[in-house]
């Protein structure tokens, strides 16, 4: 019979009467302790998101737009100018994200010895650089150097934390690219002018970064004295180091818990069929019947759709603490709007169902992030565990550039069959764990009630469902 994961909450708390939220920053007791309550808490949060927020949402949705516009790149005469035949456009896309995933942790790193608005702001700045190189290149071999590249200079961002960028990104790159096509000159095609537009703003991008990022409680000149200390009070408290043995013994814990790979095999079951269905909705909509600038220009309603949904589920899955029922009801949705594809159906109910499938798997990623976050605790193991499930969804990236392959095109059979497979794993491993979860929660309410102990104070040691 299947373990409930080892338990890495605090040891049950003395006696406080304060209710515990495991979505809240803090609780009652420390609330108290750093002297703020939760109205002032919500107001600061707000504030502050409202000036963090739109800058670092907008640099995330051109990180997204700059590695997934060579799917609107495809259709504009990337393939014929450049003779990617064979797997060649296959090994370009999954280039980016073997330099990404090499290089995605120390790049981070870097941020602590680098002020974060010149460090995102540079790196920005750089992808930009290689963005725009890119509508240049003349060979594939050109086009797969830059793609490494690309990987490297975009490492140093961590885009599953905003996920809704991606979305929105999806959106924007269909309507650009409708735009875009229809400039050619003697010397540069539409696909060209995609890469050389898109690079020019995300450079400017950045440069706005470096004034309006902050990068330090200290430096917000929009955060008074009092609530400067209540924000580095606050990272004190979410940093507190509580676990036991040596880093290298809770970094080996990380390793050994099966439930970080578990997830992490739940999140590639969303990455590997999105990335997908990403790269490839353009050509995917050409094969319906559309024209190049239509299929282009259809992408758009998809992605904003998607967007919407996915914040709307975000949204309602941290006010309803849960999540694994909004992961398999997305996965499912995903799950249907894959299988109309391999069908018979008409175009119609084809273009329908790549709204299910963009809508349920986009939707469901910042469900499967945040489920793990609530779950680990512990700066090391928490550190180590977000670490590896990222790349496990990284590594779903590489998956979807070679399942769906040319030679497939129009339908794509063998890619959608591929990743309908992976979506049922998912729905598989988010079962196991909701089930471990919910016999460790039992097991442990059973315990509390046993020693008298009120629902304030065992309710820090439950697992978020």
């Amino acid at each position: 019979m299947m373990q409930p994961p080892p338990s890495d909450k605090a040891p049950m708390s003395e006696k406080t009467g304060a209710p515990f939220d495991p979505f809240s920053s803090l609780d009652a007791r420390e609330r108290a302790q750093v002297g703020m309550g939760p109205e002032r808490e919500r107001k600061l949060w707000r504030k502050i998101d409202l000036h963090l927020l739109p800058i670092i949402a907008l640099m995330y949705l051109f990180s997204f737009m700059d590695r997934e516009n060579i799917g609107n790149a495809k259709l504009e005469g990337l393939m014929t100018q450049l003779h990617l035949t064979g797997s060649r456009y296959n090994v370009a896309l999954s280039v980016f994200f073997i330099s990404y995933g090499l290089l995605e942790f120390p790049a981070n790193i870097m941020m602590q010895f680098v002020r974060p608005s010149r460090w995102l702001s540079g790196i920005m700045f750089t992808w930009g650089i290689f963005m725009m190189s890119m509508g240049f290149v003349k060979s594939f071999s050109q086009l797969v150097a830059i793609r490494i590249l690309l990987g490297v200079a975009e490492a140093g961002f961590f885009p599953a934390l905003f996920t809704g960028a991606a979305g929105a990104a999806g959106a924007f790159s269909g309507l650009f690219a409708y735009g875009i096509s229809f400039i050619n000159t003697s010397h540069l095609e539409g696909w060209s002018w995609i890469f050389i537009i898109e690079g020019l703003v995300t450079m400017v991008i950045s440069l706005i970064g470096v004034f309006v990022l902050v990068d330090y409680p200290d430096t917000a000149k929009f955060l008074s004295a009092e609530e400067k200390q209540f924000v580095k009070q606050q990272r004190s408290v979410d940093i507190g180091d509580d676990e036991e043995g040596t880093v290298a013994q809770r970094v080996l814990s990380a390793f050994l818990d099966w439930q970080i790979w578990a997830t992490g095999l739940t999140l590639m079951s969303f990455m590997a069929p999105a990335y997908g269905i990403t790269f490839f909705l353009p050509t995917i909509l050409n094969g319906f019947g559309y024209n190049v600038a239509i299929s282009q220009l259809l992408t758009v309603p998809i992605f904003v759709i998607a967007t919407i949904v996915m914040i709307t589920v975000a949204h309602f899955s941290d006010t309803m603490k849960i999540r694994s029922s909004f992961i398999v009801a997305m996965e499912c949705v995903g799950l249907v709007g894959y299988i109309i594809q391999i069908t018979n159906a008409s175009t119609g109910i084809k273009y329908f169902g790549t709204y299910l499938a963009v809508t349920g798997l986009y939707a469901g990623v910042p469900c499967v992030v945040g489920w793990l976050a609530n779950n680990l605790h512990g700066k090391y193991k928490r550190a180590v565990g977000m670490a590896i499930q990222v790349g496990m969804g990284n590594l779903g990236g590489i998956i979807a550039s070679y399942i769906f392959r040319v030679q497939d095109e129009p339908r794509f059979i063998l890619g959608f069959a591929i990743a309908i497979g992976f979506m049922c794993l998912g729905l598989i491993a988010t079962a196991a764990l909701t089930y471990s979860y919910h016999r460790a929660n039992v097991a442990r309410i059973d315990r509390a009630k046993r020693e008298g102990i009120n629902e304030a104070e065992y309710a820090i040691e439950l697992y978020v469902i």
